[in-house]
């Protein structure tokens, strides 16, 4: 950040809450990593941010560093026993401005006890509407790879979608069903529901297949593809084994650098968006 000249630098905020579901159906895209340093660098740039781990695997929790006990209190206390959100979320170790309401492995039942409650598609929207939000700039929620329950909760309580997507081949072949899912979601369930940003990831320069990959994905969303792409990188694979994000872990290198760049295009965009709306 030194060597870019932008140590210290305070990005915009929002005129409100921006409600960003991070979602992809297909696995190893990078949503848990996408959602996690973006939180991280919006933080750090003055930026009030909440992570809601809707994943019942957890990375998200875990490269935050929140404890994760069995009878740990989560999400899944949320959308099936009615808890506040605001007495679940925890504060995130030496990372002011960045709070997450962790997932456990009692979320991996929750689809299933979803389908017999009242409204079980507008649970977390519920307690969304609960929460005075006026607090926060960005709620980010990890989403399941998969187009269940729970990923249907994310796309009700949102009012914005961000799509990583992996420029690989097998990478397009997944989102048309995605794009599906959030047209039936946005026609009964949520008119307010927009894609407003797609980020490329896990993307290598030395392969002419990833530039073709990216060169499709522009033609398709257009102006919706962040210019920044984000690269391979050992170290953004290694921060969470130590309970953190690339950012904290190795703020210098190339993958924690293309993650903060990501996020100050997303910050310096939230103006334009909210103010059209």
């Amino acid at each position: 950040m030194s060597a870019r000249g932008r140590a210290g630098e305070t990005w915009p905020r929002p005129e409100r809450c921006r409600v960003m579901s991070v979602a992809n159906q297909k696995g190893g895209v990078g949503k848990t990593t996408t959602t996690v340093n973006l939180a991280v660098a919006l933080a750090m740039h003055g930026n009030r941010v909440l992570v809601v781990d809707l994943d019942p695997q957890g990375n998200a929790s875990t490269a935050l560093g929140m404890e994760r006990m069995q009878d740990a209190r989560s999400i899944y206390h949320c959308l099936v026993e009615d808890e506040e959100l605001r007495e679940l979320a925890q504060p995130v170790p030496e990372v002011p401005n960045l709070w997450c309401v962790p997932a456990t492995i009692d979320l991996a039942g929750a689809e299933i006890e979803l389908v017999s409650l009242v409204a079980r598609e507008s649970r977390l929207k519920r307690a969304f509407s609960a929460y005075d939000s006026r607090d926060l700039d960005y709620i980010l929620i990890d989403c399941p790879p998969s187009l269940g329950l729970l990923t249907v909760n994310a796309m009700v309580a949102c009012e914005e979608v961000l799509i990583p997507i992996q420029c690989e081949y097998y990478a397009l072949e997944g989102v048309g069903q995605l794009l599906r899912n959030i047209e039936l979601v946005k026609s009964h369930l949520n008119p307010e529901l927009v894609i407003s940003t797609v980020l490329l990831t896990m993307y290598d320069g030395r392969t002419r297949l990833a530039s073709q990959v990216a060169e499709e994905v522009r033609g398709h969303f257009g102006d919706l593809v962040l210019k920044t792409m984000i690269p391979r990188s050992v170290r953004v694979s290694e921060a969470p084994s130590y309970g953190q994000s690339v950012m904290t872990y190795d703020p210098a290198s190339t993958g924690a650098m293309a993650y903060m760049d990501a996020a100050r295009e997303l910050a310096f965009r939230a103006q334009s968006l909210v103010e059209n709306r």
